[in-house]
């Protein structure tokens, strides 16, 4: 039984087994901010056959995996909880971390190794717009989504619709993105060069579980909790 097709979207593919994200992740097949686009395209786009990775996503859904959250099963506001609760506090805990392992790395082994000073001064800016980032998701765009889903009729929001902020975050989502792609560059896929101290070795370690995580975190967003708010919006003009 065939599960997928080429003309799936690479970010329903995710929203639905989410296991599979870890072949999307080796393929380097963004299914994140890149999840509207078709399997077929978005192979194209690495120069991936369609038809062969189609066949290895056919194989790994059928192996059995664990039991992972639903999140397509979530309520909007248990949606919003648990990305609060899962990559918000991740976030809150590991950007101060990582600001430090790439601050130190970059003044120890800058000299030696330049890219280790442009990885700091990418990381440092995108550290910052993400404390933002994550702001206006708690404060603002979560609170209306809860609004919206709780009330019967449509509520009266200050900045006119809850698609405003959404297409704001997304737009955010579409910078991060373009920092980690740089992120990855310069750290030759997070490798370490044989000489690397421990403390080096642990900000690629750091770095690489951080893209992982953003890159679910933003998967959920854009792919999952966004276009549902949007389309219950919608159902409430009516």
């Amino acid at each position: 039984m065939t599960l997928f097709q080429i003309d799936d979207t690479v970010g329903a593919i995710v929203r639905d087994r989410p296991s599979l994200s870890r072949l999307f992740e080796q393929a380097k097949v963004d299914y994140c901010c890149g999840g509207k686009k078709t399997l077929a395209e978005a192979c194209r786009q690495r120069g991936i056959d369609p038809q062969v990775f189609l066949a290895q996503l056919e194989d790994d859904a059928a192996v059995a995996t664990p039991a992972e959250v639903n999140v397509a099963a979530l309520s909007l506001t248990e949606l919003t909880e648990h990305i609060e609760r899962i990559h918000h506090a991740y976030l809150h805990t590991e950007l101060p971390r990582l600001e430090k392992l790439v601050t130190k790395v970059a003044t120890v082994h800058g000299d030696k190794e330049p890219r280790l000073v442009q990885t700091k001064d990418i990381f440092l800016p995108l550290s910052a717009e993400l404390a933002t980032h994550l702001i206006k998701e708690e404060q603002i765009l979560f609170p209306m989504i809860r609004q919206l889903e709780a009330s019967p009729t449509l509520p009266t929001f200050h900045c006119g619709t809850v698609a405003n902020p959404v297409h704001r975050m997304e737009f955010e989502h579409e910078e991060a993105g373009v920092a980690l792609a740089q992120l990855r560059q310069l750290t030759d896929d997070y490798t370490p060069p044989e000489w690397a101290c421990n403390t080096y070795r642990a900000m690629l370690d750091a770095l690489h579980t951080f893209e992982q995580d953003m890159h679910q975190h933003v998967h959920k967003e854009n792919n999952v909790l966004f276009p549902r708010a949007i389309a219950l919006e919608y159902t409430k003009v009516l």
